[in-house]
């Protein structure tokens, strides 16, 4: 009972950070407290965003918690989310001879690749030099975000056009719209089932065991013979591809060109995403849609009321603060106990 009141005190809280600063700062509190709890289900173009936006977050929240669930904490997940997009948009927006299934294939595996392989110097990093891939991820993630922002610039800096964004991706390639107006596309469902597949190789096969003593135990882990090289790669290239394919849909099925900052906030609220769902991909799907709903509320209360901040950056944070409470008091009672 306690740790499932640890995993759902940050939406509680984050809820209820958004019911007071909507008393203290919305025009109209009782008009703004009827649209966060009601509005988002009776608007398809909201619900839809909601079910959008949610799956981003099963897509990279899957990712994280599968590095997490390894004992690997991959904090550079913004700058792979942008990575793939970055890829994305440019290959889906150049007219190729080949068949477009085929360019289209491509842009996938390349996008994958580069995930793997931008995470995979955080575990060749900790296997070489035992470097913290919690740091050496973030450190890579922001080194790699103007790299992009940079080339963005350049490339279209040549021909005269717009210096914030790649070109539009070919029509052929833009993800159709199932509930339209909302951008709501087949990602989502593709989302569930990398959840879904992920959970059974977590817990139904003698690798994902494997995994989960290494996060739990990575004393007993060593000294049953299991290799550390392995289990850093292996769970940092799978987050690192998740991510960066989260790149990929964002492009593909929703702003049909990769444009600097449109992964903004997705890293961080997969990470929060995974830590409430204690690293379990099945767990993942409803706190993706529990964390979506409430950034959606928040981000429309934020444009009908008129607010001078962006209270879904106040959210982030303060729900990401207090994921790291019960952490912190889960360390201190350890190193408390050793002493």
């Amino acid at each position: 009972m306690k740790r499932f009141f640890y995993s759902i005190l940050p939406f509680i809280a984050g809820t209820a950070l958004c019911v007071v600063i909507i008393s203290l700062f919305a025009s109209d509190p009782s008009d703004s407290l009827r649209i966060l709890f009601t509005g988002t289900f009776t608007s398809t173009y909201y619900f839809g965003s909601m079910l959008n936006t949610a799956s981003f977050l099963m897509i990279a929240g899957a990712g994280a918690a599968f590095s997490i669930r390894g004992g690997n904490m991959n904090l550079g997940g913004e700058g792979q989310v942008y990575l793939g997009g970055f890829l994305a948009g440019l290959i889906l927006s150049k007219s190729w001879v080949i068949p477009s299934f085929v360019q289209f294939s491509l842009a996938i595996l390349l996008c994958a690749a580069s995930g793997i392989i931008a995470a995979s110097v955080s575990a060749l990093l900790k296997e070489i030099r035992e470097a913290e891939v919690l740091l050496t991820s973030f450190l890579l993630s922001a080194a790699l975000i103007p790299i992009i922002d940079s080339c963005i610039t350049s490339i279209n800096g040549k021909s005269g056009q717009n210096l914030l964004a790649l070109p539009y991706i070919k029509d052929e390639f833009c993800m159709k719209q199932i509930l339209p107006p909302s951008t709501l596309n087949m990602s989502f469902f593709i989302a569930i089932l990398i959840c879904i597949l992920l959970w059974f190789i977590l817990e139904k096969t003698s690798s994902g065991q494997k995994i989960a003593i290494w996060g739990k135990a990575p004393l007993f882990a060593l000294y049953s013979g299991y290799s550390s090289t392995a289990n850093s790669f292996s769970t940092l290239a799978v987050s690192g591809a998740l991510h960066a394919l989260t790149g990929f849909f964002a492009v593909c099925g929703t702003y049909f060109t990769c444009h600097k900052g449109f992964y903004v906030g997705m890293g961080w609220n997969a990470l929060s995403t995974a830590l409430i769902a204690r690293s379990n991909p099945i767990l993942v799907i409803p706190a993706s849609i529990a964390l979506s709903w409430l950034y959606t509320s928040a981000d429309r209360i934020g444009l009908t009321q008129g607010f001078a901040f962006d209270i879904s950056a106040i959210l982030q944070g303060f729900i990401l603060f207090a994921i790291s409470v019960p952490i912190v008091i889960r360390s201190v009672k350890k190193s408390g106990g050793k002493k």
